[in-house]
Parts: structure tokens; sequence; C-alpha cells
């Protein structure tokens, strides 16, 4: 089995999204993500019981780059009340009556729990920045027409996400941030799976080859948004996605080795009473 090593992986300093890997090919990662996320849900077991941390997993990327087959496989042994899956679409009108990031918020993981965001609080600094005229449909105060969502704009709403990742943080929740990076060819192939066959044929829109357009925009803006927002206490992590498997494996790595060093996520001991009266209550069952 190749030794895959979290940081690798890690983004700590600017990068340039083109001289990012989207392929890497890891020998039986299908096979060995079995063990990994068995191991992950003893983790989120012992992470309820000692209910002090909760984990937060963000992905992001384009469309097609395995969002949706990557958390069926990674959390599928995990213990279902230990896991909250959050897709974020397009706002609802209850949504825009609140700040952007009132959504996201709302969904946090309570201590104990991981909430994993199917594209993300991002998407306010990605889809919003291709297509800025959706701005105005937040109806900001301080916006009133497209000449507003300038740079300064930006500049702010990247301090303001900073921040609220600082504070959950600081509150015991564990960020993990994965971008999906697929190549513009690999996206291609996707796209004409879905049209050729027919148990695919709705997750194809043609909404997805007017976005296609745009790849390149897209690019810039998550370069610029993991420049900007990739940080010690929730830092980026490129997984090269064009091939799933490897994707999957290496994701459920970071986050196992991640999280076994946090050694003092252990179960609570019993209070010395019980302990004290144990066989007693093992005795009091059995003669029921």
């Amino acid at each position: 089995m190749e030794s895959v090593n979290i940081n690798d992986f890690k983004i700590t300093s600017s990068i340039s999204v083109k001289d990012l890997q989207t392929k890497m090919v890891i020998d039986k990662a299908e096979k060995e993500i079995e063990d990994i996320r068995k191991k992950l849900g003893d983790i989120q077991d012992t992470m309820y019981a000692h209910g002090k941390y909760a984990v937060l997993v963000c992905l992001q990327g384009m469309d097609t780059a395995g969002k949706d087959s990557l958390i069926r496989e990674v959390f599928k042994d995990f213990n279902a009340r230990g896991v909250v899956v959050h897709s974020f679409k397009t706002p609802t009108m209850l949504e825009l009556r609140h700040d952007y990031l009132w959504r996201h918020a709302v969904a946090l993981p309570e201590r104990g729990k991981f909430s994993v965001f199917n594209r993300t609080h991002y998407e306010n600094v990605l889809v919003t920045r291709v297509h800025p005229y959706y701005i105005l449909g937040e109806n900001i105060p301080t916006v009133n027409s497209i000449e507003d969502v300038n740079d300064a704009f930006w500049h702010k709403r990247f301090e303001q996400i900073n921040n609220f990742e600082k504070h959950i943080a600081e509150n015991g929740t564990i960020i993990f941030k994965f971008f999906l990076n697929l190549s513009k060819d690999e996206q291609r192939d996707r796209l004409l799976r879905r049209l050729d066959k027919k148990e695919k044929n709705w997750k194809f829109s043609p909404g997805d080859l007017e976005e296609r357009k745009l790849w390149d925009n897209y690019q810039v803006c998550y370069e610029d948004a993991i420049n900007r927002t990739t940080k010690p206490h929730a830092p980026w992590y490129n997984i090269p996605a064009d091939d799933k498997d490897s994707a999957r494996y290496i994701v459920a790595k970071i986050m196992y080795d991640t999280l076994k060093e946090y050694t003092d996520i252990k179960e609570p001991e019993l209070d010395d009473d019980i302990q004290e009266n144990l066989k007693m209550y093992i005795e009091q069952l059995k003669n029921e």
C-alpha cells in the first residue's frame, strides 16, 4: 500500500491552482478505505461520549468532482446519529432574509458529532463572485448596485469567513476543508457519462455546460479563496479528484490521522460510586 502523508495535501502557503495535482492513483485505495472508515466511526463514538469536540467537514469542488459519492463511501460505517450531511443549494427566501452565513451557522455540528457541508459557505465567495449579480438578492444595506460588489466587498467577506471559522474553532469545532480538485478533461468525461447512462441522466442540467464555460473564472476564484482562508485552525487540503477511490481514501486518511492526534479525546470514566457497584448491577440484571 502506498504511504500517504497528509501534509503533502495540506495548503500552508500561497498556491497557484494550476500547479496543484488533480490525479493520484493509490493502489488498493477502495479496499484500504474499508478499514480506515471503521476507525473513523470508532473515533466518532468516543467523541460522542466525550462531548467536547465537534467536526466540520467542508467539501468544495466543481460540478462532478465526486462530493456525493465521497460522502457515501467515507461515512458509511458511522453511527447514523453521529453524522449529518447538509447540501447547500440556491438560498431560499427564508435564508435570504438572514445574513449569508446564517444558514451555515445553524447547521454547525453539536459537540460529539460530525457535520458534512456538501458545498459550503465558500459558495458565497465562489459562485457569487463569478456571478456577482447574485449578491443583489441578499438585500445588503451597503450594496445598492453591482458596482458596490468590488474588491473591498470581497475583502470584507473573506475577513468575515475567517472570523467565523476562528470563532467556531476556538469553541471546539475541528475544521477540515477539502478542495476536490478535478481536471477539466475529467469533468468533460463525467458529464458525458451522465448523458450516456440513462440512470445518470437526472444528474445532468444544461446549466452544467454554461458553468463549464466559466471554468477559468472559477479557478481564479478558488485560488484566491484558498489563499485568503487557509489557516492553521482551518487549513485547506488539495484533494486530487480525478480518481474517485483515491480521493475518498485521502480524505478519510487526513481526517483519521488528524483526529487520532487529539489524545484528550477519550471515553469518560465512570463515577467512583458506579464503578464500585458494577458487579452488584450485573447480578441484579442476571437475577431478574
